[in-house]
């Protein structure tokens, strides 16, 4: 089941947040992730978040979106590959007829599930805060400019 970030959810999202980055991004030191952590907590809750929960209620994953812009999609390591990334991210087009997002170049693995899923490369950029090489991608569903 796919609903509204509640304020509950917090603690989970966080830890599924650090984790994921952690884990997908290992080429960038730890401590950008973990220093970053109390900016994105404060963040977080202003964004328009959705968790994917089973019957535990749970939040065994969740989507950030701003606007049509697609801030991140987290999901815990033992449950991916298991359709939650992909049940979120369709959770979104449905809401939107173009989505685009930013993602590490070097995080091949999501590079590869994005373009699985209909985005497409439309630039590379350098992420000034990391120093890291990234993508920005696009989707455009039907009627999508």
């Amino acid at each position: 089941m796919i609903r509204k970030f509640e304020e509950r959810d917090l603690e989970t999202v966080m830890e599924l947040w650090l984790a994921g980055n952690l884990q997908a991004h290992s080429f960038i030191p730890e401590r950008y992730w973990k220093d970053s952590r109390e900016l994105v907590k404060d963040l977080l809750p202003g964004a328009s978040l959705y968790v994917y929960t089973e019957e535990t209620g749970r939040p065994d994953g969740f989507i950030g979106l701003s606007g049509d812009y697609i801030e991140g999609i987290f999901v815990r390591g033992e449950k991916r590959s298991c359709g939650i990334g992909a049940a979120l991210l369709d959770f979104a087009k449905e809401g939107h007829g173009v989505l685009t997002l930013r993602v590490y170049q070097k995080n091949e693995r999501a590079v590869k599930f994005y373009l699985r899923n209909g985005f497409r490369i439309r630039r590379e950029e350098l992420d000034e805060g990391t120093g890291e090489k990234e993508y920005e991608m696009v989707w455009k569903g039907e009627g999508g400019q």
